[in-house]
């Protein structure tokens, strides 16, 4: 989850020459770059650091959090660059996932001893029920870690403590379901107004109320304490390892999310460090005074072959029990929308195969070729219904 702040080019110029930010040549973009590919810099001071300077202080901090899109490729590139050097620097280190639910905690640490292979790893983690993106953009930092032997920590909890605190808020998820969480720092204002356009952007087609905003803050708020829990308990948990995280930037970014709730924990000196595009809006780097992170690193724009591996998306919320898969939500302006997909209908088939599971929907449609069609067949108030999804052709 990627929280963008709009900002007029004339307010990122004046801000960036009054923190004498370095920017490079006009790229064919038509503006300047804020970050230069390849460079780190320090947003709160306007510095260019060196490699040396930019993992000595990494290495300093308790935790350190690294972020990405998901579905980036440069991004997990990046992270496998910064790890290595990083456990040069500092051999004795944990790297937890936000992919992975703490349940699977005990498949990690096979892995790690190299007791079992990929395929098995991927399927004992459930890797694309759970998470679904390419296993691909992740296997190189998995293995990283089995080759290094640093223990792997699965920092999340099951989706449906999630779901649970978006249907009932917080306050009225039971004691004993959840999942041994404390109860998380409330959102700043800043970070609500985050969340405010993210919910806007992906409001149900049913819309929502005021109290329907309040659960959504709450259910990222019980994902970024779940983890900030997870980072903190590996790093007092003996030997007081250097912990790294790699999650998505939008649990970090103007230090809100996990970095809050780590400070919320005793833990105020994490390290929140982010990749930035050549053609990034300058504005994001700040806002309110405050820095998207503590370090930045360049990376060149993307080129018309660089694929960026984010497949098609329905653009709904599942929930699969009993060998159902019901539709939970459905995102206005989705292919699911104009489908004519509906909150409460059950998934049937696609393609004309059966769906058991929400892996089966998602490995479906992730192989979608732009500008195709996909027949699905629905339950509906206890009817079948035949629907055809249409993907866009690419741009």
């Amino acid at each position: 989850m990627r929280a963008r702040s709009i900002r007029f080019f004339l307010a990122a110029f004046l801000f960036m020459t009054a923190m004498g930010m370095v920017q490079a040549e006009i790229p064919d973009g038509g503006r300047p770059s804020c970050v230069l590919p390849g460079r780190w810099l320090a947003p709160a001071t306007g510095r260019e650091l060196s490699n040396s300077e930019a993992i000595a202080s990494m290495a300093g901090r308790p935790v350190v959090l690294l972020g990405e899109s998901h579905a980036n490729p440069a991004d997990h590139r990046w992270q496998l660059h910064v790890l290595a050097a990083l456990h040069a620097h500092n051999p004795d280190m944990a790297i937890g996932f936000e992919a992975f639910p703490r349940d699977v905690q005990p498949v990690l640490d096979r892995w790690v001893g190299g007791h079992m292979d990929e395929e098995g790893f991927l399927d004992e983690t459930g890797w694309k029920k759970v998470w679904g993106y390419d296993a691909g953009l992740y296997m190189p930092l998995f293995h990283f870690a089995r080759m290094h032997r640093v223990p792997m920590v699965a920092l999340n909890v099951r989706r449906e403590l999630v779901i649970q605190a978006r249907r009932l808020g917080w306050a009225n998820v039971p004691a004993n379901e959840r999942q041994g969480l404390g109860n998380p720092k409330p959102a700043t204002q800043a970070y609500r107004e985050r969340l405010r356009r993210i919910y806007e952007s992906h409001r149900p087609k049913e819309g929502g109320d005021e109290g329907d905003f309040e659960r959504f803050v709450e259910a990222q708020l019980t994902w970024d304490r779940a983890m900030a829990e997870k980072l903190a308990e590996t790093r007092r948990g003996g030997g007081f390892p250097l912990v790294v995280g790699i999650v998505g930037r939008g649990h970090l970014e103007y230090r809100e999310g996990i970095p809050r709730q780590l400070d919320d924990l005793g833990i105020s000196e994490s390290g929140v460090y982010l990749t930035f595009g050549e053609k990034d809006p300058c504005g994001e780097i700040d806002d309110r005074g405050m820095a998207i992170a503590d370090v930045l690193f360049g990376l060149d724009a993307e080129k018309p072959g660089d694929a960026v591996l984010q497949g098609p998306r329905l653009g709904v919320s599942l929930d699969d029990k009993q060998g159902e898969v019901r539709i939970l939500a459905v995102i206005g302006g989705s292919i699911a929308e104009a489908t004519g997909i509906l909150k409460g209908d059950v998934l049937l088939e696609a393609a004309g195969q059966r769906i058991a599971g929400n892996e089966d929907i998602v490995a479906i449609v992730g192989r979608q070729a732009p500008g195709t069609w996909l027949p699905l067949k629905v339950r509906r108030d206890g009817a079948e219904r035949d629907l055809v999804a249409k993907f866009p052709p690419r741009p």
